[in-house]
């Protein structure tokens, strides 16, 4: 299945495991390289140490190429970068921020890099700063998301129409038939979140992943526009969040209520109650915990099958 995104990352199928906080460890980066996709570890979890730790215990794991993902917001930006040059990691996926800030430094070092994007606005700019590749993510996506509550759909072929870089589809994409379908509007290829989350390696919480297979269309809800748009689970959590909406509070109470660490409260200590539950719409159609190299299997199948199968219009 050879296009541009394999050749670009050097893997089998265009298919990206995305760098969740609290869920993309080493053991899940590993095991979907193994898979002959793109692992990515989620630095936006990790102090610059531990992720260090995870990067080098991903190498002996796996001989496949892997990459990390850094949201720049992190306070230790520096320390990360520095640590992934250090230890020879190729491509880095960046996300909330400015791309001119690193892509220069990052590809002067020899590291392929892609951005990650909620809108055209954002696509060009990314663009215009010389990365790589672009993920273009719709606001079904779970975690944070884009202000503008575009969807994939209408996302990927505005994106595909103004960009002339490779485009990766993120947000509801959990099917083989899903990864045709963005492929059919533009997208080069996918980047999954969510199913990952539920898989055996994922190094989220096994309440969490249960919470994933056990929610239905309707149980995630984006929120928290006034901090930073998050889709989550709806639970006591969410309920909190929505009676302090109602006295029309202050973003200094939304901070004061959102607290700190309540993302590795829920998806990493596995509390359904207190924590943070981030995952997308898509796993309403997430019915099980499987290992990352089954999952890979089906949804590689599947988009086989849909290929031949598609009407004649």
């Amino acid at each position: 299945m050879a296009n541009k995104i394999t050749k670009l990352f050097n893997i089998n199928y265009p298919i990206i495991q995305a760098g969740m906080v609290w869920n993309s460890g080493w053991r899940l980066a590993s095991a979907s390289s193994n898979s002959g996709i793109l692992g990515l570890i989620g630095a936006g979890s990790m102090y610059p140490e531990v992720l260090r730790e995870h990067i080098q215990k991903c190498k002996k794991a796996t001989n496949k190429p892997f990459g990390v993902n850094v949201p720049m917001l992190y306070p230790d930006v520096e320390k990360i970068m520095d640590i992934i040059v250090e230890e020879d990691v190729k491509i880095v996926f960046t996300s909330a921020g400015n791309p001119k800030t690193w892509t220069g430094w990052l590809q002067e070092r020899g590291i392929t890099v892609v951005h990650v994007v909620s809108s055209v606005k954002f696509a060009l700019m990314a663009q215009e700063a010389g990365v790589d590749a672009i993920v273009a993510e719709g606001f079904e996506a779970g975690g944070h998301n884009g202000r503008d509550e575009t969807t994939t759909l209408a996302l990927i072929p505005m994106v595909k129409e103004k960009i002339n870089i490779p485009l990766i589809a993120a947000g509801g994409i959990a099917t083989g038939r899903a990864m045709l379908a963005t492929m059919v509007l533009g997208a080069d290829g996918v980047q999954i979140g969510s199913r990952f989350a539920a898989s055996q390696e994922s190094s989220a919480h096994i309440n969490f992943k249960q919470a994933i297979v056990d929610a239905k269309e309707g149980d995630t809800q984006l929120t928290l526009k006034e901090l930073a748009p998050v889709r989550l689970i709806k639970n006591k959590f969410y309920n909190d969040l929505q009676a302090l909406y109602k006295t029309s509070p202050t973003v200094e109470e939304l901070k004061e209520l959102l607290g700190r660490a309540r993302a590795k409260k829920g998806m990493f200590e596995g509390d359904l109650e207190e924590g943070e539950l981030e995952i997308g719409q898509i796993s309403g159609l997430i019915y099980d915990i499987k290992p990352v190299g089954k999952i890979v299997a089906e949804i590689i199948e599947e988009f086989e099958v849909a290929q031949k199968n598609i009407p004649e219009i």
